[in-house]
């Protein structure tokens, strides 16, 4: 069992050692941007989210003042239209929508919500969640397209209606955003000339199954996509959190519009490496949007996971069972040995399951989470493994990708 523990403790070395260090969770749009200059945030009444007492509970910090674009004045910024799919988001789109109007955007700015026959009145509650405001249209959706997810086909929808603007914010319907991200997110695309700039917005955290899943959902994704690495520009990975994207329009038209992912399940990440072929990009971690989807129990992020787990491992079963070893290797070893293995073979199981919790910490404290979690690790990444298999067996069943009663896995254009 030596050679065992050994060799965990190599992979947890070489975890800490590469990817880029994605596990110090340092790209973050706390960070200056690029411009220089500021100007003062207007106050914003009587918008909820969009309003002073809102703002404190999207960031724990103070909203940022707009920055000025180098050689512009406020008349100088670019217009922007935001695209908003949503399907049966009663719940969460009053919020949504409402940090949207609240946006203190110096420049021309729209909301286009593309209303994805919804049954249960989001468009009215969108409706009013705008009221007094003009920046809002709604348009009805059209019937599904084959060969492409409903999410797309909402988006691409938006995007034809929105017209010959600068920039595209494509965002999700349960995103609620502070005043200044949508400055804050032209400044970094302007003064650092990045075509497509992304935020992984924070997750809500509150639950029990979320405090004790969900820092762990974005330490997996950055493990994937390492943030450093997805930022630099002679770096060939790609990557997105499709919550919160601003893309540039002609950069977009160059690399064959939306439809050139639209069948992608992991759309975000497909439309991230896409763009990234045609300029630099950035993605970050925020306290500017955070997401207000509710997940009360394990079976609900089980449903979020395995929707597209599968699709990720490119439906083959041999990267299945691949993972799935890999899996038992990295996470299950180290604390099975720490705790029935003797001598050489338990200290390297205990090493490695210290390692492996220490690495986790940084994400823990960016959501304010016990550091005790650390401990956990193993079995969080258990159940991840057991959604991962849940996916292949929805997969297997056709019922992939499984969202607001569509199943989208695998579509062919």
């Amino acid at each position: 069992m030596i050679w065992l523990g050994a060799l965990t403790v190599a992979i947890w070395l070489g975890i800490a050692l590469g990817r880029d260090g994605f596990w110090l969770a340092r790209e973050r749009d706390t960070q200056p941007t690029p411009a220089r200059d500021m100007t003062p945030l207007p106050e914003r009444e009587g918008l909820g989210v969009g309003s002073s007492r809102g703002n404190a509970a999207l960031a724990p910090h103070p909203p940022t003042p707009v920055p000025s674009l180098p050689g512009r004045g406020e008349e100088g910024w670019p217009s922007v239209v935001a695209v908003v799919p949503a399907r049966d988001e009663a719940e969460v789109i009053a919020e949504s929508i409402g940090s949207l109007v609240a946006q203190a955007y110096p420049g021309a700015f729209r909301i286009l919500l593309v209303d994805d026959g919804s049954t249960d009145g989001t468009a009215e509650i969108a409706r009013a969640a705008a009221r007094g405001s003009e920046r809002l249209t709604i348009l009805p959706g059209a019937p599904l397209a084959r060969g492409w997810t409903g999410k797309l086909w909402a988006v691409s929808q938006g995007i034809a209606a929105a017209g010959d603007v600068d920039y595209l914010l494509l965002t999700d319907a349960d995103i609620a955003h502070a005043p200044d991200t949508l400055a804050s997110l032209v400044a970094r695309a302007e003064g650092d000339d990045r075509v497509l700039v992304s935020l992984m917005a924070r997750l809500r955290c509150e639950s029990l199954a979320e405090r004790a899943l969900i820092p762990a959902f974005v330490w997996f994704f950055q493990m994937l996509y390492p943030f450093r690495t997805v930022n630099a520009r002679r770096r060939g990975l790609g990557g997105a959190a499709g919550g919160v994207m601003l893309v540039r329009r002609t950069a977009l038209e160059a690399a064959g519009g939306i439809g050139a992912v639209r069948g992608a399940l992991i759309d975000d990440c497909t439309f991230g490496a896409l763009m990234k072929r045609h300029g630099a990009i950035w993605l970050g971690l925020t306290d500017r949007a955070r997401s207000i989807r509710i997940y009360d129990t394990a079976e609900s992020v089980a449903a979020m996971i395995s929707r597209s787990a599968y699709a990720q491992l490119r439906y083959s079963p041999w990267l299945l069972a691949g993972t799935t070893i890999g899996l038992a290797l990295t996470y299950l070893a180290p604390p099975l040995l720490a705790l029935f293995a003797r001598g050489y073979a338990q200290a390297l199981g205990i090493m490695a399951w210290v390692l492996m919790g220490l690495l986790f910490q940084p994400m823990l404290r960016f959501y304010h989470r016990s550091p005790l979690w650390g401990a956990a690790l193993p079995a969080i990444a258990s159940f991840y493994a057991g959604c991962t298999l849940l996916s292949a067996w929805q997969h297997a069943r056709g019922r992939g990708g499984m969202w607001k009663g569509r199943a989208q896995a695998d579509l062919q254009a």
